[in-house]
């Protein structure tokens, strides 16, 4: 066993399994997350969430995986009978993009199931989130990199049932600037760093009154941040509109939202947003009028 605070790991993702009672928890865990040769993903088991078996290897890379570099933020979904996984990747020359990986067991192993990225072939993407929209149609949000287009743009894309490929072209659902607790990233080669900002770990959410709503991280005044973003159709379309107020604020984020076996809404981030240091924090959620907050 060991502990919760033991772990480093940043964009920890939450599936729950009620028939065994446990948490799965995935998330990016090579020591060094920009550098070096990436090992793969791993998966992490508890009861209580503060104990936690593991590490279990979920996916390693054959010899003729495309990618060689930055394996990022594995979702893992269960879907019409299967076990789904989107994560980032990258190689030389080839765009940073989120690959769709399949397996019979949350355990692994994880093999190939899309022909690559599903995200544009020159697009520089990551964080892809799976969102099932009201007919049962597949939708993938992600990330257009601030480090390709500046002021970074969430994003979505129609998904086949099958999950293996895209029905139609990316579209823009809104850009990091639009949030007013977003502020300018200055670690940049870029001369103009006041409109660099930061989009980060998309997450879709429905709220108990019915309200589509999305989790995503940024940049704020205190550091990494995640605020809150509501469609005000319902609709993954949108139109997205941003709330003034950060759900929280200072060097934590990529967020995502899980329910216990006991009923409550846990918000789950990496905190602090430096390595080695990144760990898993689990916060409890109340949800008022189609909207989240912090339970204290």
């Amino acid at each position: 066993m060991i502990k919760r605070e033991n772990i480093q790991i940043r964009d920890p993702f939450i599936l729950t399994i009620k028939n065994d009672m446990n948490y799965y928890m995935y998330g990016t865990t090579d020591k060094n997350a920009w550098e070096g040769k990436p090992t793969g993903f791993d998966v992490y088991l508890s009861k209580d969430l503060e104990n936690w078996d593991g590490p279990f290897a979920v996916f390693r890379p054959t010899n003729d995986f495309w990618a060689d570099q930055n394996f990022w933020a594995p979702e893992v979904y269960f879907y019409n009978g299967m076990f789904y996984m989107f994560a980032s990747f990258k190689a030389n020359k080839r765009c940073r993009g989120t690959q769709i990986l399949i397996s019979n067991t949350p355990r692994g192993p994880f093999i190939t199931h899309s022909d690559g990225p599903v995200t544009p072939a020159n697009w520089e993407c990551l964080d892809g989130t799976l969102h099932i929209d009201n007919f049962g149609d597949p939708w993938m949000v992600f990330c257009h990199e601030w480090l390709q287009v500046q002021d970074g743009e969430i994003c979505a894309i129609k998904l086949t049932r099958d999950l293996k490929c895209v029905i139609r072209d990316p579209i823009l659902l809104f850009k990091a600037s639009e949030a007013t607790w977003v502020y300018p990233i200055a670690k940049s080669n870029s001369a103009d760093e006041k409109n660099n900002f930061v989009t980060d770990g998309p997450f879709m959410y429905t709220s108990e009154n019915g309200e589509l709503l999305m989790l995503w991280s940024s940049q704020g005044v205190e550091g990494y941040a995640i605020g809150i973003s509501q469609s005000t159709t319902g609709k993954v379309e949108g139109p997205w509109i941003q709330a003034d107020k950060t759900l929280f604020a200072k060097d934590g984020g990529h967020g995502m939202l899980f329910k216990t076996f006991f009923g409550e809404l846990m918000l789950t981030i990496h905190r602090p947003n430096n390595s080695p240091a990144e760990r898993v924090i689990f916060l409890p959620l109340v949800e008022s009028n189609g909207s989240l907050d912090i339970k204290f």
